[in-house]
């Protein structure tokens, strides 16, 4: 299992919502629970590109952060839901105004993101 090398930074909102939101799909899953996605074979359908593992890890990191909760229903198979805790909905206005704004600047920052990784993978060209 991963450890930390250095102890996060804490002394601010800004260092605490990293803290919290940093993961890849974080923010998605929040989405998607607020959405009414909360099985994880949803969760999944919703996140094609990540492996069960890692969202199976950032739902645990998000419970750890009590933005979410795990209930497990008493059946076979077992049947698990997530659902946002207080803490959790009060995190979603903030992640749609993200969206609104990544929206807003979509022809912007896709343009800057492509260029990004063009010239990225011309200096591993250049290496071989």
């Amino acid at each position: 299992m991963y450890e930390r090398k250095i102890i996060p930074n804490l002394n601010c909102g800004l260092d605490l919502i990293g803290e919290v939101l940093y993961g890849k799909w974080k923010i998605r899953l929040l989405w998607f629970i607020d959405q009414g996605h909360q099985r994880p074979s949803e969760l999944q359908r919703k996140i094609p590109d990540a492996t069960r593992r890692v969202l199976n890890i950032q739902l645990k990191e998000l419970e750890d952060h009590e933005l979410i909760t795990k209930k497990i229903y008493p059946v076979v198979p077992p049947k698990v839901e997530y659902s946002l805790t207080e803490l959790g909905k009060s995190v979603i206005p903030v992640i749609l105004q993200l969206g609104m704004w990544g929206d807003q600047n979509e022809t912007h920052l896709r343009t800057v993101i492509l260029k990004r990784l063009n010239s990225e993978s011309e200096s591993l060209r250049l290496e071989e």
